[in-house]
């Protein structure tokens, strides 16, 4: 499935204040999914000597997919298409591996 396809078909599923003007609940809804992604990393740390167990990683892949829908939410409500978004950061990785600039900090390395 394309990126694209998946917002498309992730929209009907959006129900929420405002949907198709509202960016700060898919903005905030993403901060919360990726901070249950960490909380299973952090728990397969603590508890698993870093090692993902099945369940583990069944868990993880469902927060992730929470992750992505936000993602694509917030992709939609700012009017931006979630294929272009991963082509051009793709093209801004390459161009700093290329640069030898992958790792530092700044946007604009």
């Amino acid at each position: 499935m394309e990126l694209s396809q998946y917002q498309q078909l992730s929209r009907a599923t959006a129900v929420y204040p405002d949907a198709g003007a509202n960016l700060t609940y898919p903005a905030l809804g993403l901060c919360g999914e990726a901070g249950e992604v960490a909380e299973k990393v952090k728990k397969a740390i603590r508890d698993d000597a870093g090692v993902l167990t099945e369940q583990r990683r069944a868990a993880l892949a469902g927060e992730l997919g929470d992750v992505l829908w936000y993602v694509a939410q917030l992709a939609t409500e700012a009017g931006l298409d979630l294929d272009t978004v991963a082509d051009a950061n793709l093209e801004k990785l390459r161009s700093r591996q290329q640069r030898s600039v992958l790792s530092g900090s700044g946007d604009t390395r």
